[in-house]
């Protein structure tokens, strides 16, 4: 499918700035938990050539303070990697603004994100995630802490609507991170209650955007091609994108994305004429498991991890159920490339291969802290155990 030339180009395009940060195109890979490792990463970067700014997964500020093993590897950036971006996760202020200070103190990142999004219900019951922000003061200190403590690092926030319809946070939240110094933040346009069922409220990024015009809003929710970041854009106004679910098995969005801004024309994905077959497929998906191995410094535990990825990778191709199966259980490249090699190469992208992928399902009642909707001001103190290590919503 060739690019609509209505929708080449955004109408007020921009080169986004995140603090002394310039970013172009205006796209952010979105932290996700298990997924936007220093592998996957790599693989994006590639196909952007290096352009766009790659979030690593989100980061607990508790374990990051504590030096957890796990959580300094997942904190490794590829030498190339510039700049390099953290996803920070917390609930006290005081270990949001130790962990901030340790990446500044220790170089580890080059710009700061804070999570405010995750809709998980380990996480909303303990007051974390996307339940924090209707504790106005308490989001208002942990900003204070963090923006407080960064020094030249710039410092963003991710977020959503709010807990539910009723209980709507972005703008009073939004307001408080100017206030507070935060350089720019995301809004993606559904609530916890959502979870990542229904359509994405693009009306309330362009609302935000009204709400805080002193500093970049960028949107989220329902980006599954180029064209729908160029629209996402120009109907609200926002000043660049975040890709999350999109991208998942199919890195080189991000290719296509910089053609759309760049050239108003698709690259090498489903957005352009040049829309990969599955030969092409096949060799991501095996250089993504080769990087994973690499990454873990064990060949098998990377292939295991990347099983997850097959059913992105594979969706809407004529694979079938064995196969698929033979590909989500592989533990070697040679076991992998065997199956691979199986399937018919030559077949050409699906035609309804775009669209939803990863979790779709809408999100039951938010559970919450008992009494935590009595007062939105009231001061929460919440537990060690509300961080929890789960996806950024």
């Amino acid at each position: 499918m060739t690019v609509d030339a209505t929708l080449s180009r955004p109408a007020a395009q921009g080169t986004l700035r995140i603090g002394p940060h310039t970013v172009w195109p205006p796209v952010v890979l979105a932290p996700m938990a298990g997924i936007t490792n220093a592998p996957f990463r790599t693989l994006c970067r590639e196909f952007s050539g290096g352009k766009g700014l790659f979030v690593s997964e989100m980061i607990t500020t508790r374990a990051l303070v504590e030096r957890n093993e796990k959580t300094m590897q997942l904190i490794h950036f590829d030498a190339t990697e510039t700049p390099r971006s953290i996803q920070l996760y917390g609930v006290d202020p005081v270990t949001v603004g130790k962990a901030v200070r340790m990446i500044v103190d220790e170089d580890l990142a080059d710009h700061i994100d804070l999570n405010f999004g995750c809709p998980v219900p380990k996480v909303t019951r303990k007051g974390g995630g996307s339940a924090l922000p209707y504790k106005r003061n308490l989001l208002r200190s942990i900003l204070r802490e963090a923006v407080g403590n960064a020094g030249r690092l710039p410092v963003t926030i991710k977020m959503r609507k709010g807990i539910d319809d009723d209980h709507l946070t972005y703008l009073d939240a939004g307001r408080i991170a100017v206030d507070e110094g935060v350089t720019a933040m995301a809004l993606h346009g559904r609530t916890a209650a959502q979870h990542y069922g229904g359509t994405a409220d693009w009306d309330a990024i362009a609302r935000l955007k009204e709400h805080v015009p002193e500093i970049p809003v960028l949107g989220n929710g329902d980006i599954w091609c180029a064209e729908d970041a160029v629209r996402m854009m120009r109907e609200t106004g926002c000043d660049g994108v975040v890709v999350g679910r999109g991208c998942l098995g199919r890195p080189w969005l991000f290719g296509d994305l910089v053609a759309v801004f760049e050239n108003g024309a698709g690259g090498q994905g489903a957005s352009g004429p040049a829309a990969p077959r599955f030969g092409q497929v096949a060799a991501v998906m095996r250089r993504h498991a080769e990087l994973l191995g690499q990454w873990l410094g064990d060949e098998s535990r990377g292939v295991v991890d990347f099983r997850k990825h097959v059913p992105w990778y594979t969706k809407g191709f004529s694979v079938g159920s064995e196969l698929r199966r033979a590909l989500a259980t592989s533990s070697s490249l040679a076991e992998l490339d065997e199956h691979l090699g199986k399937l018919d190469h030559d077949q050409p992208w699906p035609a309804h291969a775009d669209g939803p992928r990863g979790r779709t399902a809408p999100g039951k009642r938010v559970v919450l802290p008992d009494g935590w909707l009595d007062d939105p001001y009231a001061c929460a103190v919440l537990g060690e155990d509300a961080e929890a290590d789960t996806s950024g919503g």
